[in-house]
């Protein structure tokens, strides 16, 4: 679920369309709204989330009831145990938009008493929310490695799978809209006061978006006409706190130990879900990178129309990814008008009906913290 809408025919129908959920920004929990355009969730339950409430675990809840994707997990946690199913949650904020109304409702120092609640405040809360509300009992785990923490979450989850820890892991990727990252972005002049254009050699800065996605991840043995997760590629490569390294170091160890774990040469993969922020230079050591490594793959960024929804990309963006090879569209790069020279030829501006096999799903965070996702469709595994 995204600013697309919620569950999986929404968003398959969206690439299709080449429509864009971005609208202009009217949230405004401080002062007036910021001249920028979000990407925000739709149809959110007006009913509290059981047990601690939060903006984070009402999407959780209504992301959960798409898809009839709790009767999945439901049957999963059935046939496994309780035990044997593994959540790994990526995430940027947490449940920060709920301490920023603590800290603006303050009463005499004190946290209002229905944001009192310490688990509301740690960047663990979230999944201890999930495995409450779900029931999963196995091995829990967050990661927060800015927008590349759920596309690692698949990484951990598979590994989980590989050590026989788990019998089936459940990969969220969740961040819902606040103060801090959308006025944070901006005082680093990363916000573009238009819809963002990705790759556009214009572009001015991103469209911070909110959203989740859920992957159940499986033996192959388990779940064998399912599209298969055929490796995730990680690197760190610590340039600067914010700047990606200039020549791509970080991003390109990443790509290439995903190629190494699948053991397929680059040329095997028929379409590219860049990480495309719309920010100066994370796209152009992308736009080289592509063209360095990946020559002659199409390729092209969604978050033209998701807006970057930050420790949710990874996952968000793994689905989008599935949708492509399952629907054979490779999606637009919404916004874009004039791409940047180097990935030019490659850059889908448009969305194009075509017969996708393999795909990889980049996504490159602050820090230098970068993965790389290799999928595939069953027959083509």
């Amino acid at each position: 679920m995204s600013a697309l809408g919620t569950g999986c025919a929404a968003h398959a129908a969206a690439l299709r369309a080449g429509r864009s959920g971005l609208r202009r920004n009217d949230y405004a929990p401080i002062g007036m709204p910021l001249p920028c355009w979000i990407g925000r969730v739709e149809g959110i339950p007006q009913q509290p989330a059981p047990g601690l409430d939060s903006r984070l675990h009402r999407l959780l809840m209504l992301a959960l009831a798409q898809d009839d994707f709790s009767v999945t997990l439901a049957r999963t946690l059935a046939d496994c145990g309780a035990t044997r199913v593994a959540l790994v949650l990526g995430t940027s904020t947490a449940n920060i938009e709920a301490s920023e109304q603590a800290y603006r409702r303050l009463d005499h120092g004190h946290l209002p008493h229905d944001l009192a609640d310490a688990r509301l405040h740690h960047l663990h809360g979230p999944a201890e929310w999930l495995c409450a509300h779900t029931a999963i009992a196995g091995p829990a785990f967050t990661v927060s490695t800015a927008c590349s923490a759920s596309a690692k979450a698949f990484g951990l989850g598979a590994r989980l799978l590989h050590a026989d820890i788990a019998d089936a892991v459940l990969v969220v990727g969740a961040d819902s809209l606040c103060a801090s990252t959308l006025y944070g972005f901006n005082a680093l002049e990363l916000v573009d006061t238009a819809p963002c254009r990705p790759f556009d050699v214009e572009r001015a800065g991103l469209s911070i978006g909110e959203g989740v996605a859920l992957a159940l991840l499986r033996r192959v043995a388990d779940a064998p006409v399912a599209p298969r997760l055929l490796a995730c590629g990680e690197s760190s490569d610590a340039h600067h706190l914010s700047a990606p390294h200039p020549e791509g170091m970080g991003a390109t160890r990443a790509l290439l130990a995903a190629l190494h774990e699948c053991a397929l040469p680059a040329d095997a993969f028929d379409y590219i879900n860049l990480h495309g922020t719309a920010s100066h230079h994370n796209d152009a050591v992308e736009a080289a990178l592509v063209a360095r490594a990946l020559p002659g793959i199409c390729a092209s960024s969604t978050k033209g129309v998701t807006g970057h929804t930050l420790g949710a990309a990874g996952a968000l963006e793994a689905v989008l990814t599935l949708l492509a090879l399952q629907e054979g569209v490779v999606p637009g790069t919404v916004g874009c008008v004039r791409p940047e020279p180097d990935i030019a030829a490659q850059l889908v501006l448009a969305p194009q009906q075509c017969a996708l096999r393999r795909a990889l799903s980049f996504s490159f965070g602050f820090g230098g913290s970068n993965a790389c996702l290799a999928f595939a469709r069953a027959d083509a595994a």
